[in-house]
C-alpha cells in the first residue's frame, strides 16, 4: 500500500479501476458548470494538495488492515502540505454491486471501516478529545491525529454532494481545518458560498445536521455520512468505548 498525489498518478500505470475513480473525482471537482460545493476541496485538488489511497472491497478483511495503514502513513506527512490537504480514499466495487446497494448498506459500511481501523490503531487516543461522540468536542481520531470524515456513494440520489461512482472516503486532519478558520471573516464568507452551491448541487435542502465543531448543539459524527434524505441516526455507530486515553 501506498499513497500518491496527483503527480504520482499522473505517471503511474494503475488498475483501470484505480485510474477511473481519479479521473472522475477530478472531473467532478473541476466542473466548472455544475460547481462542487466544497470549495476548500476544489482549490485542495487543483493545487496538489491531496494525497490519494486504493482500498481493497470493503467486504474484504483486508480492507480496513489498508485503510489503517494508508491513514497512518498520511498522518506522518499531511503537515508538508498543511493548507487544503486531505487524504481521499477509493474503494474497489464493481459496478454490479455498487449499484445494487442502498445508502444505509453503505453507512454500515462506512462505520464498520471506522470502528475497524480504531481497534488497529496502536497509539492511544488523545487525551485532550472525549470519547464519547455525545461531546461536542469529540472527532474521529487515529495514530493521534484528530479527523473530518467525508463519505460518499454511487448509491445517494437526492444529495448529490454526497454522491460518487465509488465508495469514497475524505479525510481532513482538524489542523488543516483550524488553518482554514483562522481567518474568521473570510471563512465565514466562503461558508455561505458553500451553502448557496449546496443548495444548487442538491436536490433537497441543506441536511441539518450540517454545523460547526465545537458548537453545544453539533456532533460531528453526523456530519460523516449524511443519509439521502432529512433523517438523522438516533445512536452513533462508532464503539468509542473500546478506545483508552492516556488518562485511563
Amino acid at each position: 500500500m501506498r499513497l500518491y498525489t496527483k503527480t504520482d498518478i499522473n505517471h503511474t500505470v494503475l488498475e483501470r479501476w484505480k485510474k477511473d475513480a481519479f479521473e472522475k473525482f477530478g472531473e467532478i471537482l473541476a466542473d466548472d458548470q455544475k460547481l462542487f460545493p466544497c470549495i476548500p476541496a476544489t482549490l485542495g485538488q487543483k493545487l496538489n494538495r491531496f494525497h490519494y489511497g486504493f482500498v481493497s472491497c470493503p467486504y474484504e478483511e483486508s480492507s480496513a488492515k489498508q485503510l489503517a495503514c494508508l491513514l497512518e502513513d498520511y498522518s506522518k506527512c499531511y503537515r508538508v502540505t498543511e493548507h487544503y490537504s486531505s487524504l481521499i480514499i477509493f474503494y474497489e466495487l464493481s459496478l454490479e454491486i455498487s449499484k445494487n446497494r442502498s445508502v444505509e448498506h453503505y453507512q454500515q459500511l462506512f462505520w464498520g471501516q471506522l470502528n475497524q481501523i480504531s481497534e488497529l490503531d496502536h497509539v492511544e487516543w488523545p487525551s485532550h478529545i472525549p470519547t464519547d461522540p455525545y461531546d461536542p468536542l469529540w472527532e474521529f481520531c487515529f495514530h493521534g491525529e484528530q479527523y473530518f470524515i467525508y463519505c460518499a456513494t454511487p448509491s445517494h440520489k437526492n444529495r448529490m454532494s454526497r454522491y460518487f461512482p465509488y465508495f469514497m472516503l475524505a479525510i481532513t486532519p482538524r489542523f488543516v481545518l483550524e488553518s482554514f478558520h483562522s481567518a474568521p471573516s473570510h471563512a465565514e464568507k466562503i461558508k455561505r458560498k458553500i451553502r448557496k452551491r449546496l443548495a444548487d448541487y442538491d436536490s433537497i435542502l441543506v441536511h441539518p445536521d450540517l454545523n460547526i465543531y465545537g458548537q453545544k448543539d453539533n456532533f460531528e459524527w453526523k456530519q460523516y455520512f449524511l443519509p439521502d434524505d432529512d433523517t438523522t441516526p438516533l445512536k452513533c455507530p462508532f464503539n468509542h468505548n473500546k478506545k483508552k486515553t492516556s488518562k485511563d
